[in-house]
């Protein structure tokens, strides 16, 4: 007998043996919670649903929408890429660029030491109470037990 031969035989095995167990009964509170967000979903108006369930002329004009817009992109690309060609606003803002450039570099050196020192030691309280908040929102939203209460 081949490892394929019984690895299939086995899977048999286990086919059978499950289908042989009894079917068990859901629970009534999760039974209620699922019957009542079937018929909460069917409830749904259309556009809240999947694309598949909208009325076919809804559908055909969302994808003539859609064919619009991918047009005026292209359109705008192609506008962009003729503007390009003419640089003469590079220029420009090649001059803000540097300009403001060179306005940080003066405020570099004429700032005291420490004041650095401080704004990096803002930003790592600042960073590590926002990460904080972060995993507080995210247990308070996300790790919390499902209410066994509910019925």
């Amino acid at each position: 007998m081949t490892t394929h031969e019984s690895h299939e035989a086995l899977e048999r095995l286990l086919d059978h043996a499950l289908h042989e167990l009894p079917l068990r009964q859901a629970p009534p509170a999760l039974e209620s919670r699922v019957l009542r967000e079937l018929a909460r979903r069917a409830a749904l108006p259309w556009w809240r649903r999947s694309f598949a369930h909208w009325p076919l002329p809804a559908r055909a004009a969302f994808l003539v929408v859609c064919a619009a817009l991918i047009g005026a992109a292209f359109l705008g690309g192609t506008a962009a890429v003729a503007g390009i060609r003419s640089l003469a606003w590079a220029r420009e803002i090649g001059a803000i660029t540097d300009s403001a450039a060179n306005l940080a570099a003066l405020l570099a050196r004429s700032a005291p030491p420490i004041w650095v020192y401080q704004g990096i030691a803002v930003c790592a309280v600042l960073y590590a109470v926002l990460f904080g908040l972060g995993a507080a929102v995210y247990r308070t939203l996300y790790l919390q037990p499902p209410d066994s209460s509910i019925p």
